[in-house]
C-alpha cells in the first residue's frame, strides 16, 4: 500500500511535465510528420513526394555532407579533450575556479563571440597579422576548421564539469584497494576510474551530438545565410527554407532529421547496455 501510495506520488509529479512535453514538443511534432506527406499551400497529400524532393535537392545533401563531417570531426575531439582536461583537473588544487574558466565562454553572447572570431580569422585579422598572409579564413575550406574550433571553444566547458564530477563520484575506497594491491597509476584509470565513467560518457555523447546541430549562430553571423561552402550546415538549409517559405521541404528534412537523432541515441544506449552485460 505505501508503495503503491509513493508511486501515484511520483506520477503525480511527473504528470505536469509529461504533458507539457505532450502538448508542445510530441503533438507539433506529429503536425509536421503530417505536413511532410502534404503540399504547404494546398495541404493536398502527395505522398513521399517531398522526400524525393530533399533527396534530389544539391543544397540538402551538401548540408547533409558537412553536417555528417562537422559531427564526426567534432565529437570525438571534444569527448578527448574533455576528458584529458578533466584529469588534469582532478589533480590540481583549486579545480573550482578552472571548471569557471572553462564555462565562461557558453556565458558570452554569440554576437561576442562573432566579433572575436572576425578580429582574429578574416583577412587583416591578428591571424593574418601574426602569419604574414592576408588570407580570408572564413571565405576558404579553412572556414570549416574555424567552426570546429569555434564549436569545441564553446561547449569544452560542460563536458570538463561532467566528466571531473563522474571522476569526482569513483568511490575513494576502490581506488585505495586497487592502490593497496599494487596497481599503479596508469592501470588504476584504465582499470578502475575509466570503466566507471560510462554515465557521464552517455551524457556528455549524447549533449555534444544534439549540440552539432544546433551550431549555427556562429556560422551564420560570419558567413551569412550563404557562407563558404564547406560551413554550409542544415540549420543555414532550413533557415533559408524558412525565408522562402518552402515548409514542405522544411517538414520531410526535420522528419529526417528526427530519425537520424533518435536512431543514433537508441543505438548508442543499446551498444552501452550490452557493454555493461558483456
Amino acid at each position: 500500500m505505501k508503495r503503491k501510495k509513493e508511486r501515484l506520488h511520483f506520477a503525480f509529479f511527473l504528470l505536469p511535465g509529461f504533458l507539457g512535453i505532450c502538448v508542445f514538443t510530441l503533438l507539433p511534432f506529429l503536425d509536421v510528420v503530417r505536413r511532410s506527406f502534404t503540399t504547404a499551400v494546398t495541404g493536398e497529400f502527395v505522398g513521399l513526394n517531398n522526400y524525393r524532393r530533399i533527396f534530389a535537392n544539391r543544397a540538402f545533401l551538401l548540408a547533409v555532407k558537412n553536417t555528417a563531417r562537422f559531427t564526426g570531426v567534432c565529437l570525438p575531439l571534444l569527448l578527448g579533450l574533455g576528458l584529458f582536461a578533466a584529469i588534469l583537473l582532478s589533480r590540481l588544487p583549486g579545480a573550482q575556479f578552472w571548471k569557471s574558466v572553462f564555462l565562461l565562454p557558453m556565458a558570452m553572447p554569440s554576437v561576442t563571440v562573432v566579433l572575436i572570431w572576425k578580429m582574429v580569422f578574416l583577412e587583416g585579422g591578428f591571424l593574418n597579422r601574426a602569419l604574414g598572409t592576408r588570407i580570408d579564413f572564413m571565405g576558404t575550406g579553412l572556414s570549416f576548421w574555424v567552426l570546429v574550433f569555434s564549436y569545441v571553444w564553446k561547449n569544452l566547458g560542460y563536458t570538463v564539469v561532467l566528466w571531473l564530477a563522474g571522476i569526482n563520484g569513483v568511490p575513494s575506497d576502490t581506488v585505495e584497494a586497487a592502490r593497496v594491491d599494487g596497481a599503479g597509476q596508469i592501470r588504476i584509470w584504465r582499470s578502475v576510474i575509466l570503466p566507471q565513467l560510462k554515465g557521464p560518457f552517455y551524457t556528455i555523447t549524447v549533449l555534444s551530438f544534439l549540440n552539432t546541430f544546433k551550431s549555427f549562430r556562429e556560422a551564420y553571423l560570419v558567413g551569412g545565410a550563404y557562407p563558404q561552402e564547406r560551413m554550409y550546415l542544415l540549420s543555414h538549409l532550413f533557415n533559408n527554407w524558412f525565408a522562402a517559405l518552402d515548409l514542405d521541404k522544411m517538414a520531410a528534412g526535420a522528419v529526417c532529421m528526427a530519425a537520424v537523432l533518435l536512431g543514433f541515441i537508441l543505438l548508442f544506449s543499446a551498444l552501452l547496455l550490452r557493454g555493461e552485460k558483456e
